[in-house]
């Protein structure tokens, strides 16, 4: 691989931004096979390691069934998506590395503040005693704002940029860990961003700066800087979101 540390960015739900990553990243592989990055998912809860290598150790090489042993019953992922990232895990023998603070986690997080997610050792090498720059945080707390369509209540918003901050430590962490001997993150695009996700927690843990590629869709307008390399594909077509998070927050709350 050209690059030691790699980022990849997504949009969750768009075939495109799956399918053209899993292929650059096969080629990548096939065209170099003694390279072995470890292959570090969001999609994986980081308690969940040890269930990927026990379902690695049982059936090494289907990806089917590392998913279900590794995964909740009622996962929000659509591994259809990510299915072909983890069969290339196991063809190619790479690292599989889980590194997405769990929701109960992230409620500690919101709840008792970052320092829950972290053991102290962590917490010393992220440097959490000196707070992220307020611009970071403003960026962070508005792309919480927009990506809860607006319905959150002012007051919420700096708890819930903690547990996206928590999010983004953690993967720099194991990215950091990993990063010698290659590495690719395989994360939606705002934990990649250069401006407030993953690579601001890198550049705290003195690590070399990663190569980031952002997948958007065309018309998407990104901040400048945001990624090294942004590829823009065709729009999935998708109901409104908004719509979607307002019925369901509505009936949870009984609205």
């Amino acid at each position: 691989m050209r690059h030691r540390v790699v980022l990849l960015g997504e949009m969750h739900d768009n075939p495109h931004h799956h399918r053209l990553r899993a292929e650059a990243l096969a080629t990548a592989l096939a065209t170099d096979p003694s390279s072995r990055p470890a292959l570090l998912m969001e999609q994986f809860d980081r308690e969940r390691q040890a269930d990927i290598e026990r379902a690695r150790r049982e059936r090494p090489r289907d990806a089917a069934y590392l998913i279900a042993q590794a995964t909740p019953e009622r996962s929000a992922w659509n591994w259809v998506f990510y299915r072909p990232f983890v069969a290339l895990a196991l063809q190619y023998d790479l690292p599989l590395i889980a590194v997405n603070v769990s929701r109960a986690d992230a409620q500690r997080v919101v709840r008792e503040g970052i320092a829950a997610a972290f053991s102290s050792a962590e917490l010393a090498r992220l440097e959490l005693h000196a707070p992220l720059p307020p611009a970071v945080v403003a960026a962070i707390e508005e792309a919480v704002r927009v990506g809860h369509c607006d319905a959150l209540p002012r007051t919420l918003l700096p708890a819930m940029a903690r547990a996206q901050m928590a999010r983004d430590a953690a993967m720099a962490l194991a990215l950091h860990d990993r990063g010698a001997t290659g590495a690719v993150l395989i994360a939606g695009n705002g934990h990649v961003r250069r401006d407030f996700g993953v690579p601001v927690w890198l550049a705290r843990l003195g690590a070399k700066p990663a190569w980031v590629v952002g997948f958007t869709e065309a018309g998407t307008i990104e901040a400048a800087g945001a990624y090294d390399r942004q590829i823009a594909t065709e729009a999935h077509v998708r109901p409104d979101p908004c719509a979607e998070f307002r019925r369901r927050n509505g009936a949870a709350s009984g609205g």
